[in-house]
């Protein structure tokens, strides 16, 4: 498979590529109806074994691409695309399904399974740049971290979208990932960023004030494929992060050495 999708990213004039492997069962509205009582490390879990078992739309196996670029000291441009998914990770069917917010551990876990990392701060800010449908932020105060509200808030921002399709973005703060995630030693935070008014404003700066288990409403996961075209040649993110020149292709702050979020060695959700 992923020998596959590689050849499919370095074709001339690729528009989208598809990670996943779908094999959508369960709704969005079923999910979210049983797991309505759920505490955070229930619905992890639940969410976990879902969507890696490819119960996910199947629109969202359609990544597009996001382009960007920088210039050497000779002036000359750098470009580069990636792939992101068009809207955040979410239970269901094409039908009927709902974007479904996760701690870090398990949205890691999810995009490793799908050969996919998490954006950073630069990303996101690209992303909606580069978004065909933008939405006005819809905060909730009541009941954040709540199944009920993360449920109410999908079908609210479904309400607002009325069948738009295209990238998206406006709609949720991202999980991301950041340097800032280790600092203090600790590396026991999650690190979130976005939520982008219409005016481009981030609501939400770079903040990793969470403990790593919290999860609210406003949280989404977009995924993002691995591979990279760095002036049409293919690259791993982790390399390209780790070249002191091209990593400001996809990242802005200082240091750039977080490729992602430490997964517990044991099977349990912690």
């Amino acid at each position: 498979m992923s020998r596959y999708l590689l050849f499919l990213l370095l074709l001339s004039g690729c528009k989208t590529i598809a990670p996943l492997v779908i094999n959508s069962g369960v709704t969005g509205s079923s999910f979210y109806k049983f797991a309505a009582s759920f505490q955070w490390k229930q619905r992890d879990s639940v969410a976990l074994e879902l969507l890696e078992d490819g119960n996910i739309p199947a629109f969202l196996n359609h990544f597009v691409p996001v382009h960007t670029s920088i210039k050497d000291q000779s002036g000359k441009t750098i470009s580069a695309t990636y792939y992101v998914m068009p809207d955040y990770l979410s239970i269901g069917t094409n039908a009927d399904w709902a974007r479904i917010p996760l701690t870090p551990q398990t949205a890691q876990r999810i995009a490793n399974k799908y050969h996919c990392f998490l954006p950073t701060r630069k990303m996101v800010n690209d992303i909606y740049h580069q978004a065909t449908v933008k939405l006005e932020p819809m905060p909730m105060f009541a009941f954040r971290d709540s199944t009920v509200t993360m449920w109410q808030h999908h079908l609210m921002i479904e309400g607002q979208r009325k069948g738009r399709k295209g990238l998206i973005a406006g709609i949720k703060k991202d999980v991301v990932i950041s340097s800032r995630i280790k600092a203090g030693g600790k590396g026991d935070r999650v690190a979130i960023y976005g939520w982008h008014k219409l005016s481009a404003e981030p609501i939400q700066p770079l903040y990793t004030g969470h403990i790593n288990w919290y999860v609210d409403y406003s949280h989404g996961i977009r995924l993002i494929y691995e591979t990279i075209r760095v002036n049409g040649k293919a690259m791993h993110y982790k390399e390209v992060l780790k070249d002191p020149f091209l990593r400001k292709l996809l990242c802005d702050e200082e240091i750039c050495d977080c490729f992602g979020y430490e997964i517990p060695t044991d099977t349990a959700l912690q």
